[in-house]
């Protein structure tokens, strides 16, 4: 099994704890208002995390690993890429879990495209930091379980305090 293989796998395994959560939230009464909580002002609610996480990996997919690849949601880009500011238009879940679907659609197909051969490759999109292939590949799957960590952590502070 090739490295490429082995960390699509992982993320399968992330996506899953990712999905749970999600799960837990439509049990809830009023899920929109669990995904739109914020555990204090100005910071992200967990339906900004989750989106965030689907968006990342479609940006990840095309314009940092594939920039000849078009995206999908490149509307949705400007409110969920890293340094956006959550906004008060909450995501339904379904909207979340499509793009989460799309997202790592996009992802699996870039990997697909890329051989053990390419793990060293720095990308042009990413020359300035001097990430390498492999590298992005692990940042992509600490990437969702960091902000599925603080998904979870802010459904665990809003159950508290309700």
């Amino acid at each position: 099994m090739s490295t490429i293989d082995v960390l699509a796998k992982s993320y399968e395994f992330y996506r899953g704890r990712t999905l749970e959560l999600l799960v837990r939230v439509e049990q809830e009464a009023d899920p929109l208002a669990v995904l739109g909580w914020r555990p204090g002002p100005g910071r992200a609610h967990i339906a900004w995390q989750l989106m965030h996480i689907g968006v990342t990996e479609e940006i990840f997919a095309t314009e940092r690993l594939a920039p000849d690849k078009p995206g999908t949601m490149t509307e949705l880009w400007p409110r969920f890429r890293g340094g956006s500011t959550p906004d008060d238009q909450i995501p339904a879940p379904d909207e979340i879990r499509r793009t989460l679907d799309v997202g790592r659609s996009q992802l699996l197909d870039t990997l697909s495209r890329l051989t053990e051969a390419n793990l060293g490759d720095i990308p042009e999109a990413l020359r300035q930091r001097g990430l390498t292939v492999q590298q992005v590949l692990y940042i992509i799957g600490w990437h969702e379980a960091h902000h599925q960590g603080q998904a979870h952590l802010t459904l665990n502070l809003y159950k508290q305090q309700a």
